[in-house]
């Protein structure tokens, strides 16, 4: 294979479309550690935003509550996404499959506004007090679809044969989908829950309709600190959670390449 030889056109588009997805991150960085409590006025190195935010008990407990409700809602996601991946990609053209699969699939296309304010109306006509709960059952219906898709496609690409070797066997459906399947397809459900995590964590909108008093998300938390202005203080949040993504980055890249050595090192010569 020949080199592909890039004109300075196409070096200048790249490195102008990374400056402009990148730059403002590091920008955001940057300012998270200046000492002023002006955001546009640099006052010198200082950490002492990061202990603000330590001391912002507001703040915690709403970082507390976005994370117990995207583990939640990520958990629920990806066992019920899972389940009707599974249901679609092995259950043949089983009658009511076209509504099913458009009622899953619906939260893909259709605008977070209206879903938030249809889930809003179904707890009002419910009479359910809206909190934690309520959260977690609109972050789990939007992103199931999510996770159904990723494992859909996983399943869709999976050589059956195994699956029927393991029947010819003596294995049961249900024993051969434990044995074989779910092993093969757990790289995937495993990218649909971090999928399902890191939407339910950054949602906003459908959060907004479906919250109560004493249970805001962090999102929902810095959208109001946001329209007083900005401080010092959300750049020193922003920071943290750019930090955590990108430590997990790191530490999924590792296991993959940990788990491709080791298959490599397995197989046979």
């Amino acid at each position: 294979m020949g080199r592909v030889r890039l004109s300075r056109f196409n070096i200048a588009s790249l490195a102008f479309g990374l400056a402009f997805l990148y730059l403002p991150i590091v920008i955001l960085v940057i300012y998270s550690f200046n000492g002023s409590r002006l955001v546009t006025v640099w006052g010198g190195w200082s950490t002492r935003w990061y202990a603000e935010f330590f001391n912002d008990q507001a703040m915690l407990a709403a970082a507390w509550m976005s994370f117990r409700v995207a583990l939640a809602s990520a958990t629920a996601a990806t066992v019920i996404g899972t389940l009707a991946a599974v249901a679609l990609a092995r259950g043949g053209h089983f009658r009511g499959r076209t509504l099913f699969s458009g009622m899953l699939y619906a939260p893909l296309v259709m605008p977070e506004v209206i879903t938030g304010l249809s889930l809003l109306l179904l707890f009002v006509a419910l009479n359910a007090e809206r909190g934690f709960w309520t959260v977690t059952i609109a972050h789990t219906t939007l992103t199931m679809c999510f996770v159904a898709v990723v494992v859909q496609s996983r399943l869709g690409a999976l050589d059956r044969s195994l699956e029927e070797a393991a029947m010819d066997l003596g294995c049961t459906p249900l024993r051969a989908f434990v044995a074989v399947t779910l092993p093969l397809i757990a790289p995937a459900i495993a990218a649909g829950w971090m999928l399902a995590f890191t939407l339910s964590l950054d949602d906003l909108v459908i959060a907004s309709f479906t919250t109560g008093p004493g249970s805001a998300t962090l999102p929902i938390r810095i959208y109001s600190e946001v329209r007083l202005g900005v401080k010092p203080e959300i750049n020193a949040i922003c920071t943290l959670i750019i930090a955590a993504v990108t430590l997990l980055i790191i530490v999924a890249s590792l296991a993959s390449k940990l788990s491709n050595a080791r298959a490599d090192s397995a197989a046979p010569m």
